[in-house]
């Protein structure tokens, strides 16, 4: 990993994340209504308890981070608030980040579209690679 502290970095999703994971009550909405539920090693509830207990690096080393959809449906079935999916594409840009990997800009989009390319998966990618 790097030399940021687990609290660190716990601190740095939160903050990205917009997410309050100390708000989860553990209903598990957010998992019930995940497409990738099936494929994920770390479920979306799962997710928001790594996070509270500082439990980074194994949310880092997750596949879940590339499974999940960014579809947000945990974010809207969530009665709290917390934000799971945000959680994750949090971590997701802190792993990109620490890779040293190249962001998208907003000049490069146009040369990706393709007509028949959805628009959510092009904001997706966006939100996914701009940060």
């Amino acid at each position: 990993m790097s030399s940021v502290s687990n609290a660190e970095m716990t601190n740095k999703i939160r903050e990205i994340s917009g997410s309050n994971p100390q708000k989860c009550m553990k209903c598990g909405k957010c998992s019930a209504s995940c497409p990738s539920f099936n494929e994920m090693d770390i479920k979306p509830h799962q997710f928001v308890s790594y996070v509270n207990d500082g439990n980074v690096e194994a949310l880092m080393a997750s596949k879940s981070l590339g499974k999940c959809l960014s579809c947000f449906a945990c974010v809207e079935r969530c009665p709290r608030d917390v934000k799971p999916g945000k959680l994750v594409d949090a971590a997701r840009q802190m792993l990109i980040r620490q890779q040293g990997q190249a962001m998208l800009t907003p000049e490069e989009i146009p040369e990706m579209v393709d007509e028949a390319m959805p628009q959510q998966l092009l904001m997706s990618a966006f939100r996914r690679y701009s940060r």
